[in-house]
């Protein structure tokens, strides 16, 4: 039993676990920054360009059913937004410092086609031309 409970200690309060859980609460966090900041400010002032009093009442109905999308509008630009930030703040800074870092790139372009390949390719696959692997 007591095996058991200090397996459970190193696997609950490893560095790595502890990141992820960190990581996972700053991007909940993050979301719903971004969702309070789309639905309080930005769906307004989109709905007011449109001449919408608000996209939550948009809706239409077929016979009995009610089709309600303006909550569906909301979902998306917050998508959007959430999308726009995270490659904007976390994915262009780290591309950025990977290659001051030197890191090696894992695509490079087809001589032939421009095309996007990785690096040990020996035959793009869109064009379908043999290339020499990089070194």
């Amino acid at each position: 039993m007591a095996s058991l409970l200090k397996g459970f200690r190193s696997f609950a309060f490893k560095d790595d676990l502890i990141t992820a859980a960190v990581g996972l609460v700053m991007a909940l966090a993050t979301f719903e920054l971004i969702q309070a900041i789309v639905e309080g400010l930005l769906t307004p002032v989109i709905a007011a360009i449109v001449g919408e009093p608000g996209f939550f009442e948009l809706y239409f109905t077929i016979g009995e059913a009610v089709f309600a999308y303006g909550p569906v509008l909301n979902a998306a630009i917050t998508f959007l937004g959430t999308a726009a930030v995270v490659y904007f703040l976390v994915v262009v800074p780290y591309k950025h410092y990977q290659d001051r870092r030197g890191a090696p790139a894992e695509t490079r372009p087809c001589p032939e086609c421009t095309s996007s390949i990785s690096v040990a390719a020996k035959r793009c696959p869109n064009c379908t031309s043999a290339v020499v692997p990089a070194s």
